[in-house]
């Protein structure tokens, strides 16, 4: 196998089959890799033995999901195991509508999503979830609708009603979801450890030690290591004069000098330098100077829109997908 997969990555607990003949000769060994892939080592009598990697087959059904948020289920992970789903369906809902909601602190009891879904499974039993298709989120009484799309030459990416890419220049926040904000923005603040006031240039999220910490847009990593009060701290340089930070990490998992895309894991959430317990502080400049980091992502541009001359075939699957949020469409489909 050594020529396809390194035996040193066998884990326990992964299933296989090993396949021998009468005279105890090996004719096939496959070994799953995860949940999307196997490798596979078969006899060949010319050359002992041909080894692959192999896709696992799966059978994919299109579903719809929905889901409130309530006093009883205020977060999104709740709110899903309430509709009987898992909380792999979270983090890909939250990536979607991260330029336009903060599941951190902008949900509210009465606001409600919609989900077009592939489920995938394996002899019948659930194997995962595939793409999301469609995706509703009704916040606040704001409408946000979301639908998979990929347009000429381009990975398939996620698009509002009007053809306009959900992906902005800055992440709603550094946090996948679910943060507490525990200090905000102010010119003025006591200080927990220090004991006197003093500027706050920035947000503090509280979250659990090791929650990962994600760049909020692409970049230059300018500062990656301790720095006195901010513990363990990543700075990033991004374009249009910005510069974001993250402090009291636990582990950093970048190198000065390194380049990061968007949603790249940066390090996890800590309470290194002074901090009273886990939590990010996320700050943001630009020009050399600190903004408001919540008001500085809210006001940030809509994203790209799909070319002028593909934006008919892409109202017809806006409406294909917009379709299958309803039982009977979804019936048809499958």
């Amino acid at each position: 196998m050594q020529s396809v997969f390194d035996a040193r990555r066998l884990r326990v607990g992964q299933p296989f089959t090993l396949d021998r003949m009468a005279d105890g000769h090996v004719r096939t060994f496959e070994y799953e890799i995860d949940g999307d892939r196997r490798v596979r080592a078969e006899a060949d009598t010319a050359h002992g033995f041909a080894a692959s990697i192999e896709t696992i087959r799966k059978d994919v059904a299109i579903e719809a999901v929905q889901g409130r948020i309530s006093r009883d289920t205020p977060s999104l992970t709740q709110a899903l195991d309430a509709a009987g789903e898992r909380i792999d369906l979270a983090l890909p809902m939250a990536d979607i509508f991260s330029g336009e909601l903060d599941f951190s602190s902008e949900l509210q009891p009465g606001d409600a999503f919609r989900l077009v879904i592939e489920r995938q499974s394996r002899n019948g039993a659930f194997a995962g979830y595939g793409s999301i298709l469609a995706a509703e989120f009704v916040a606040s009484g704001r409408v946000l609708r979301a639908y998979r799309y990929a347009a000429e030459g381009n990975k398939p990416a996620y698009f509002d009603e009007q053809g306009r890419s959900l992906k902005r220049f800055f992440l709603k926040s550094p946090l996948k979801f679910e943060p507490t904000v525990t200090s905000r923005f102010v010119s003025s603040r006591q200080h927990p450890i220090l004991g006197y006031a003093r500027a706050h240039n920035g947000v503090d999220y509280r979250a659990p030690s090791g929650a990962p910490v994600a760049s909020v847009a692409p970049g230059i990593v300018t500062v990656a290591g301790w720095t006195g009060g901010g513990g363990r701290t990543v700075r990033i340089r991004h374009h249009n004069g910005y510069e974001s930070e993250y402090l009291h990490l636990s582990a950093i998992h970048v190198r000065t000098g390194a380049r990061v895309s968007q949603g790249d894991v940066l390090g996890r959430v800590g309470a290194t330098g002074l901090a009273t317990a886990p939590h990010l502080h996320y700050g943001l400049r630009r020009n050399g100077s600190y903004v408001n980091p919540v008001l500085e992502h809210r006001n940030m541009p809509p994203g790209e829109s799909i070319p002028a001359a593909e934006l008919p075939a892409y109202s017809l699957e806006r409406v294909r997908l917009f379709a299958l949020f309803q039982p009977s469409a979804l019936r048809a489909a499958n």
